[in-house]
């Protein structure tokens, strides 16, 4: 857990200096950061999904989780969540859209630090082994992300810290558990399924060229490694 922790604590620390140095950037400048940091998620994402050991089987997980999440409408109980929290925040606020800045940064923020092979690989290293290497590595760049996100999206940001902290610590408290059931290859086809997820968030959230329901396609991260363990009992 040690390293969940340093985890939230970075991404408290850049989301309030963004907050409060932040607008001492131009509009461009704190544009040109999202976008960089838009254009360094496609690049992380793209060599995310190159881990995977059958294109098929991530797809298949995708389109499969996809529409379990529209089914459950994932992405409107986060919206509908967001806006619970903006509510108790400002309650001045009479009226919050969906599409508010602290819906778009909250959303943004909790699956941009959520998804990818340092959360799930680093809890289960710094739950097994209590070596947090890998967390520590994801706290500098979630660090520099919360920084980037408040200064553009504001205070939405720090409210992705307590769900970074029950996903990271969940897997770090099963940790032996879930590597005694996951394969490197269910994880390998996870990470790949995670990478496509990440483009979504680029294309929807931080580059703003196409809306995208990422929060619906969230399930597909557990069908992909159960479609990988149904295949290897045929």
């Amino acid at each position: 857990m040690t390293g969940t922790i340093i985890n939230v604590i970075t991404i408290l620390i850049g989301g309030l200096l963004g907050l409060r140095f932040g607008q001492l950037l131009s509009e461009k400048s704190r544009e040109t950061i999202i976008i960089g940091l838009g254009l360094f998620t496609i690049g992380i994402s793209v060599s995310m999904f190159l881990k995977t050991n059958n294109s098929l089987v991530t797809l298949g997980g995708l389109l499969i989780g996809g529409l379990l999440g529209e089914y459950l409408q994932i992405e409107t109980r986060l919206n509908q969540l967001g806006i619970r929290l903006e509510n108790l925040f400002n309650e001045k606020s009479s009226a919050p859209s969906s599409g508010s800045s602290f819906v778009r940064g909250f959303m943004t923020s909790s699956v941009l630090f959520c998804i990818g092979p340092l959360a799930i690989l680093g809890a289960i290293q710094d739950g097994l082994i209590g070596d947090y290497q890998l967390l520590a590595i994801k706290s500098v760049m979630d660090g520099f992300a919360a920084f980037a996100i408040s200064s553009s999206l504001g205070i939405g940001v720090l409210f992705s810290a307590p769900v970074v902290f029950l996903y990271q610590g969940g897997f770090s408290l099963l940790a032996v558990q879930l590597q005694g059931i996951m394969s490197p290859v269910m994880i390998d086809e996870m990470t790949a399924t995670g990478g496509l997820l990440l483009i979504g968030l680029a294309i929807s959230s931080l580059l703003e060229i196409k809306p995208i329901r990422v929060g619906n396609f969230l399930p597909s991260l557990v069908v992909s490694p159960l479609i990988v363990y149904l295949l290897s009992l045929i």
